[in-house]
């Protein structure tokens, strides 16, 4: 029985040491930025956009809505709670992103239904996207990340 608790556990760090293309935690430099928005739309929940850092979450105070750049906002700190609620959120990123030639993806916000945007910054690596949020738009390997930035945003803002 210890024998195949060893064996099994070996199987386990080969298969975790050969994921070379795993998102890496937040480094100390690093950072996450998430959030959703949507033009034809009223009031402060239109455009919510948060940054993820090692130890600390923090929500755009300038609400822009994004274009095909890097998003520039003004950032207040969360709760402690809040950053608690996210800090995973890295982790649902898929690798395949990475390998994604454009910027855009699907048709963000282009019937009224919103879309995502994505910003990754760690390890000299530094990207972003936005992403449609109509799921017959998008690759499928991006559904489950769509939901959990959605389903994050939703826990931040009860």
């Amino acid at each position: 029985m210890k024998l195949i608790k060893i064996f099994s556990g070996i199987v386990l760090l080969i298969f975790i040491a050969c994921d070379k293309n795993a998102v890496t935690p937040i480094a100390d430099d690093g950072y996450f930025v998430f959030g959703s928005f949507y033009g034809e739309c009223e009031g402060e929940g239109c455009i919510e956009i948060f940054r993820l850092e090692e130890n600390q979450l923090s929500e755009d105070t300038l609400d822009n809505y994004p274009s095909a750049d890097f998003y520039q906002g003004k950032y207040v700190t969360l709760t402690n709670d809040k950053f608690e609620m996210a800090k995973d959120l890295p982790g649902f990123m898929p690798d395949k992103l990475f390998d994604e030639n454009e910027k855009i993806i699907g048709a963000p916000d282009a019937g009224d239904w919103g879309g995502i945007y994505v910003e990754y910054n760690n390890d000299n690596i530094r990207k972003f996207w936005l992403i449609d949020q109509k799921k017959d738009n998008v690759p499928s390997y991006l559904h489950a990340f769509i939901d959990a930035i959605n389903e994050k945003i939703g826990r931040i803002n009860e």
